[in-house]
């Protein structure tokens, strides 16, 4: 289930890229672009994409023989810490999840990468600066949850077993697992006004008169 809603996010934040893209590039267009039924397609495919790809690693991982402590060390049952537990030789496994992981991870990463070289070369021919700062900051949000996810998946998922150490491996699980789903509500509802105008109250609060 973990598996299915990681991969899942990658799609999302894809899908997400693809929204920015048309919002900037077609502004125009966007209502007749991004329906409502596209919308639904776009969720409903990452969520089924994402789904099929943790099958690969359930089947995989159902394979492996394990022996000795049952207990892992991790916050949940990461695929890792499973293959350390194996009394197999999990080279190939490795060797498909990397593959597996990596497309994903092209594949998503491509198409993040061509709307935002889109986006920007849109930008650059905005004359306005405030529709420059406009256009970024639709941008923005979106940028710092890729950056966070995929740098924290990168660091564990691309190294071999042999180069993964617990401690960091914790470390780097609570950003996707616990700091990203925390952070990111906070960081696309700072464009929102409102959402300023009191976060300014309440800082000011803490910071008590002077």
């Amino acid at each position: 289930m973990f598996n299915s809603e990681g991969f899942s996010e990658c799609y999302l934040l894809a899908a997400m890229a693809y929204n920015r893209y048309v919002a900037i590039c077609n502004p125009l267009l966007y209502s007749s672009v991004m329906t409502r039924k596209l919308c639904f397609q776009m969720v409903a495919s990452s969520y089924a994409a994402g789904f099929a790809n943790a099958i690969v690693h359930t089947g995989n991982t159902f394979r492996l023989h394990f022996c000795g402590d049952n207990t892992i060390n991790h916050f949940f049952c990461d695929v890792p810490p499973l293959l350390k537990m194996a009394c197999d030789d999990t080279k190939v496994y490795e060797i498909i999840l990397s593959t597996v992981v990596g497309c994903n991870m092209l594949a998503t990463t491509a198409l993040i990468l061509i709307s935002y070289m889109a986006i920007l070369v849109a930008i650059l021919c905005i004359r306005s600066v405030i529709g420059q700062r406009k256009a970024f900051s639709t941008c923005s949000a979106h940028l710092i949850s890729v950056s966070l996810f995929y740098g924290s998946i990168l660091f564990i998922y691309v190294q071999s077993s042999s180069q993964h150490t617990s401690d960091w491996d914790k470390i780097t699980a609570l950003f996707y697992t616990v700091v990203n789903p925390l952070v990111n509500p906070i960081i696309y509802s700072l464009r929102n006004k409102d959402v300023k105008v009191a976060f300014k109250k309440a800082l000011g609060r803490t910071r008590g008169p002077r």
